[in-house]
């Protein structure tokens, strides 16, 4: 297969890593034309490709054969938490049913590569985590951190479809915060705000990945065929309470014997509905992912560092739009 005749198509495609990547593999002469899969349109306009509004937990092969993709990068993720035990179960086997779709119609349109976005939460926060993580460790998300968990068991169903479908090429890119100029999606709506509850004594190392370079890199990865698992995490990090300083956020610092029941309240009265006390644990034990499997692979140097990519998002219109108590 050339890269010359290479058809890429994305799921979740008008989301915001979605839209970077469409922007990137826009400029690549090498690709014959972009396929693009969501229920929303594209919030921007794109050459050369062939877009359909539909939601992906159904068969696309028809509209892969139509298009003739060569390469899928499946994006398409419901980060929402559930209120309770049946709405996070229910959005969890969403999110492994719109998988087993996008996998069996991969097969029955013969793509050839599969690329599938998943998270550093994979790997848990734990207080023994090896500092830095290396590709092959272990996945440890808790079952009560469901967008970890989630992406982890998407994983294990991928690890299973490679092993019934050897011609399909898998890549699992688990990437830290992706942030950059305008970013606003699940996980900034979550980390960042007018109030940040620490925890006393903790002050963890954090990634951040520049959209842009993400997008490189998914580029490369698709037009050199590139399979395997990968971390991805620009260079350097960035402490929590450096952090806090530079979104302006008013850090509070709590012993974790009161920190952890006041996250707790909160969420079951409803102030905040971005995660559990369970959420803490990553502000307490640092997921520091090595990358020197992925440089290797792909040769790329980041352009951008954690701490641009953070003041780069920290100098954007987007900050605090939707003030939270904490």
């Amino acid at each position: 297969m050339t890269q010359q005749g290479k058809v890429v198509a994305v799921t979740g495609a008008s989301g915001y890593v979605g839209t970077k990547l469409l922007e990137r593999l826009e400029q690549e002469p090498g690709l014959r034309k972009l396929v693009a899969f969501d229920v929303k349109p594209p919030p921007v306009p794109f050459h050369n490709i062939a877009v359909y509004r539909k939601d992906v937990s159904q068969p696309i092969d028809d509209e892969l054969n139509d298009q003739g993709a060569t390469t899928l990068v499946h994006l398409a993720f419901n980060p929402r938490r559930g209120a309770n035990r049946r709405e996070v179960a229910a959005v969890r086997e969403e999110n492994l049913e719109t998988l087993r779709s996008v996998m069996a119609s991969c097969v029955r349109a013969r793509v050839g590569h599969l690329i599938y976005l998943s998270s550093h939460t994979v790997y848990g926060a734990h207080s023994d985590n090896p500092v830095p993580i290396s590709d092959d460790a272990p996945m440890r998300a808790p079952p009560d951190f469901p967008y970890g968990y989630d992406k982890h068991l998407c994983e294990l169903a991928l690890e299973e479809f490679a092993q019934a479908q050897e011609e399909i090429k898998i890549t699992i890119l688990r990437s830290c915060i992706v942030l950059g100029h305008g970013a606003e999606n699940f996980v900034t709506k979550a980390f960042f705000r007018p109030w940040l509850l620490g925890v006393l004594d903790y002050n963890p190392a954090l990634q951040f990945v520049y959209d842009d370079d993400l997008a490189r890199v998914m580029s490369i990865i698709i037009q050199r065929e590139i399979p395997g698992t990968f971390n991805v995490a620009g260079d350097g990090v960035v402490y929590y309470r450096e952090m806090a300083k530079i979104i302006k956020s008013k850090l509070i610092n709590l012993p974790p014997f009161l920190a952890y029941p006041l996250a707790q309240l909160s969420w079951k009265l409803h102030l905040q509905r971005d995660s559990t006390s369970r959420g803490l644990d990553l502000v307490r034990w640092p997921i520091v992912m090595s990358t020197g499997k992925l440089h290797k692979a792909t040769g790329y140097r980041f352009w951008h560092t954690a701490l641009e990519s953070l003041t780069a998002f920290a100098n954007s219109a987007y900050l605090y739009r939707d003030p939270v108590p904490f």
